[in-house]
């Protein structure tokens, strides 16, 4: 089944479908530190980077095989914790529309759609309910749901909806859980070395611990990390850290030293939260606005770290400075989680 990746960023979803058995020949998208990122670790896929009004693709390229068009649009827009722009008046909110339209170009034979499941509820869910019309009326049954990446081998508590189209009239049964238990931070990012404040050499030799079997998963045969970096933060952010607790956050945070803040009662629960090592991770997402902090260094997330929590492997290297690898992981989808999206479908196509 030949895929064609849309909004790919830099590759999870591919990474996940090609785990799966797709044999995915293009991606878009039009961040071009992104696709710098997917074209190192993807090379036999074509890489297109530019925006993707500008991509039209034709039926013909891909003659009678089986075909399946995967992506996300942009999701800041429909995230719970955007209140601001959650609205018609984003543009970014309606680049679902160019998805559909190469879904009705292409006439693929099968279609998956996903984001955050905000988008259920932004405007009322005006936007799902047009892409779920649409694409019933392109011809597709559709199967979805909303499935969380903690419950499929990914250390972290991440939701997010996934829309199966099928234009065979198959339906797809959504994976159930395959973990018994949730991956923690520890058994995630434990075997990681330690990194003092703004460190940026790479790589680095892992820890001489005994690694646990998801990091040897991520570890593979390697020796050494790479993106193991982290951003150097200012003399009075590390100490803002050090009172938080592990699980904590803000509230922890003696008010003399978060003057700069005029309303304390407006921050969210993901601002200086500190990961608990014996629980999943909170959402990687924006570096700057949640503002996750070690579990016991008193520091923030390198960028491996993240990954980590993401489920991207240690071979799987970012390109760019460190602002763009960081925002690079934080819009993926969990490798590990499309996999088990892809592997559903592959059990049922014809």
């Amino acid at each position: 089944m030949i895929g064609i990746d849309l909004f790919a960023g830099a590759g999870g979803m591919s990474l996940g479908s090609i785990s799966a058995g797709i044999d995915v020949r293009i991606a878009v998208d039009n961040d071009r530190h992104a696709t710098a990122t997917y074209a190192h670790n993807h090379p036999s896929v074509r890489v297109i980077s530019t925006d993707i009004q500008r991509f039209h693709p034709k039926r013909s390229e891909f003659g009678k095989d089986q075909t399946i068009v995967f992506g996300g649009p942009p999701c800041k827009g429909f995230s719970t914790s955007n209140q601001r722009t959650r609205t018609k008046a984003n543009p970014n909110n309606w680049l679902y529309r160019e998805f559909l339209r190469i879904v009705r170009t292409l006439v693929p034979d099968w279609v998956v759609f996903e984001n955050v499941k905000g988008i259920l509820e932004t405007e009322a869910g005006v936007f799902y309910e047009s892409i779920v019309e649409s694409l019933e009326r392109y011809g597709y049954t559709l199967s979805q749901g909303v499935l969380n990446a903690m419950n499929f081998g990914v250390p972290q508590n991440r939701s997010r909806l996934f829309i199966i189209g099928s234009l065979h009239g198959i339906g797809v049964n959504l994976p159930d859980s395959t973990a018994s238990k949730p991956i923690t931070v520890k058994e995630a990012v434990g075997d990681l070395p330690e990194l003092p404040n703004g460190a940026s050499a790479c790589p680095l030799r892992y820890r001489p611990t005994s690694p646990s079997a998801y990091a040897r998963l991520m570890r593979r045969d390697l020796k050494e990390c790479c993106n193991h970096i982290v951003t150097r933060n200012a003399d009075y952010i590390i100490e803002r850290y050090r009172y938080v607790p592990q699980g904590g956050n803000w509230e922890s945070i003696p008010h003399r030293l978060m003057l700069n803040y005029t309303d304390r009662s407006r921050c969210h629960t993901g601002l200086y939260h500190r990961l608990h090592p014996a629980e999943p991770a909170k959402v990687i997402g924006n570096f700057r606005k949640n503002m996750l902090i070690h579990s016991s260094e008193h520091r923030g997330l390198s960028v491996r770290e993240a990954a980590r929590l993401q489920s991207f492997p240690d071979w799987f290297e970012f390109k760019g400075s460190i602002g763009f690898q960081q925002e690079q992981v934080g819009n993926a989808v969990p490798p590990l989680l499309a996999q088990h999206v892809f592997s559903a479908i592959l059990r049922v196509a014809k």
